[in-house]
């Protein structure tokens, strides 16, 4: 189990060691009218390892962080969150709203100088939809009946219904190269530790355990990215990364409440040299269970989670209050939020009398007892210190009405491979990122239960599934959100997951990296991370030559 206490003391000695520190670390005057100019390297850090860098099969977050960097799509979305040209130049919508063309730009390369054509665009919507590809992501493009590349510079794409996040999906699908792929079995393929590109950077060296360096692609099809080195060091522990950061040895990091809110402002020096972001991101953290186990079959034990959590003392204890409670699955704000929905309240008396209702009693040691078993399970998440004490305090107050829960850590791979593909497991703390549209197909609907897919704690609903399947095919945007509202309000009550907060994206860059966008567009300050750029005067061979 989890000591609490343990975890609560590392926190507090790394924020004594780092405000007590007569660090002499010598100030740079950084100033706003550098010049742009080319080269230099940004290092970050990362709490995973990647799995593989095909974001198709690989399905975490730190695959999909480099790869981005690593591939293209026929589109995006500009900092306005609006759709924009990325491989495609242009794109048209037939007058039934059912085919789109796509012409792609003139002349894009590969990072190996091959010519990259409409092909490659097929070739990679045919190995998606695959049945033999495992990937979870099938189905939003199983919806097109024909795909067609009648020339070397158009790719059309024609599906039996309307769908309404179609473009959405065509700014998802990085695509990979058809003259190197081919022959290979993209599930077990040199290529995802050794991959051809098209976008800004390519990989140049794969440290296992330690770091991953990128660098710049001259054949990038979007021209030429400012920094020219990126490296991604693996350091699972945020407090060790913080350490790195105020040492000068990363330049950025996702930062936790903490050193937000208590560490930085009671540090000069850092305040010098390091600038705080903070964004409201499209994104959760929830307690989630194994719809296929017991207890957690029972929707009255789910609701009774719900009730016997408190999410404000989660917002407050664990993010100082830099969060937002929710009770959809969609970001605070916008429209596909339900705003009539309402969070579980915190009450621990009616979480008791659900469990009673049950089969559930207190036996003389204040222990939830059922057919003479007791409420006891287990809550795994990664190596993550706001996931782990989210899990303490659940734990918490679980113990209060009876329920005994132990805690386990467990690096990302191990726990995505030996866990979560393989449905081992009772409960997970773990957090969703959401695209833009609202569809959550992948994530909710029966269909998507199968190994590696995302509907792992195999939640199942008739209704959900209907307006998940209609949701998708509805071009009306006020009858979408209709859609969304009801299949909000399903979610609720079923409870497969228990929301705990949508939290505030916090991060740190240090200042010599320029270039970044104030204040935040809404598509968030890496959106042009392309453009950022190191002054020579800045950067650290320069630095530690003088």
């Amino acid at each position: 189990m989890l000591n609490k206490f343990l975890s609560t003391a590392s926190l507090i000695s790394v924020f004594l060691l780092i405000s007590c520190s007569n660090d002499s670390y010598e100030a740079i005057h950084y100033k706003d009218n550098y010049l742009v100019e080319d080269g230099g390297e940004i290092v970050n850090a990362m709490i995973g390892e990647p799995s593989n860098l095909v974001a198709m099969i690989a399905g975490d977050s730190a695959s999909s962080a480099i790869a981005a960097n690593i591939f293209n799509t026929l589109l995006k979305y500009d900092e306005n969150l609006n759709l924009a040209p990325e491989l495609a130049e242009q794109w048209f919508i037939s007058e039934d709203q059912k085919t789109i063309t796509f012409k792609l730009k003139n002349d894009i390369l590969w990072a190996d100088g091959k010519p990259l054509t409409s092909q490659d665009i097929l070739f990679t919507w045919k190995l998606v939809t695959d049945p033999n590809t495992r990937t979870p992501y099938a189905s939003d493009y199983l919806l097109v009946k024909e795909a067609s590349a009648p020339d070397a510079r158009t790719f059309i794409v024609t599906y039996e219904q309307t769908y309404a996040p179609a473009l959405d999906t065509w700014a998802s699908l990085q695509i990979l190269p058809q003259h190197v792929l081919k022959d290979e079995d993209i599930n077990n393929t040199f290529f995802s530790r050794k991959p051809t590109g098209s976008g800004y950077y390519q990989l140049d060296q794969w440290i296992n355990g330690q770091q991953l360096t990128l660098k710049r692609n001259r054949n990038s099809t979007q021209g030429q990215a400012n920094i020219d080195k990126l490296t991604s060091r693996i350091i699972p522990d945020t407090s060790s990364q913080f350490l790195e950061l105020i040492a000068d040895n990363i330049d950025f990091m996702n930062i936790n409440p903490i050193q937000y809110q208590r560490v930085f402002p009671s540090r000069e020096d850092l305040k010098q040299r390091i600038g705080l972001y903070k964004e409201l991101g499209n994104g959760y953290t929830y307690l989630g269970f194994n719809l296929k186990k017991a207890p957690f079959d029972d929707i009255r034990v789910r609701q009774a989670m719900n009730y016997a959590i408190d999410k404000n003392e989660i917002i407050k204890g664990v993010l100082l209050g830099l969060g937002e409670p929710i009770a959809s699955p969609y970001k605070p704000g916008t429209r596909w939020n339900n705003s009539k929905l309402s969070p579980y309240p915190y009450n621990p008396t009616k979480a008791l009398a659900l469990l009673q209702e049950a089969g559930y009693e207190k036996n003389a040691d204040g222990i939830l007892v059922k057919d003479g078993k007791p409420f006891e399970f287990e809550i795994l998440t990664n190596q993550n210190k706001q996931r782990e004490m989210t899990a303490v305090l659940v734990q918490r107050r679980l113990k209060e009405i009876g329920i005994d829960v132990k805690i386990r850590v467990i690096e990302w791979a191990s726990f995505i491979n030996r866990f979560i593909k393989t449905g081992e497991f009772k409960a997970v703390v773990l957090g969703w990122s959401l695209s833009l549209d609202p569809d959550q197909y992948n994530i909710w609907h029966s269909s998507q239960q199968g190994p590696g897919q995302f509907n792992f704690v195999g939640y199942e609903n008739p209704r959900v599934d209907e307006l998940l399947e209609v949701g998708r095919r509805e071009l009306d945007t006020s009858k979408r959100e209709k859609i969304y509202h009801e299949f909000s309000k399903l979610m609720l009550e079923d409870s497969p997951i228990v929301y705990l907060y949508a939290g505030y994206g916090l991060s740190a860059i240090n200042k010599r990296v320029q270039g970044i966008k104030k204040p935040a567009p809404p598509a968030g300050i890496y959106q042009n991370s392309f453009e950022w750029y190191i002054p020579k005067a800045l950067r650290r061979n320069e630095i530690a030559a003088q």
